[in-house]
């Protein structure tokens, strides 16, 4: 999946296709996050900061797996 880059201490890149986020932390892991709406993808990457959306908006609300 193509990601983008994004400005984050936490993030480095992001990538959304099919209502999988992909999410590549700056520590090295890549993780899939599955059945997350298009409009949490938008919410997301309009955030002021990245890592805050990311702890409460995404990361105990979805299934996930890691890739890498």
């Amino acid at each position: 999946m193509y990601r983008s880059p994004v400005e984050s201490s936490n993030i480095k890149s992001v990538g959304f296709d099919s209502n999988t986020l992909e999410i590549e932390f700056i520590s090295g892991g890549i993780y899939q996050y599955f059945d997350v709406p298009t409009e949490v993808y938008h919410l997301f990457m309009n955030a002021s900061s990245k890592g805050k959306f990311f702890h409460k908006f995404v990361r105990n609300n979805y299934s996930y797996k890691q890739i890498a």
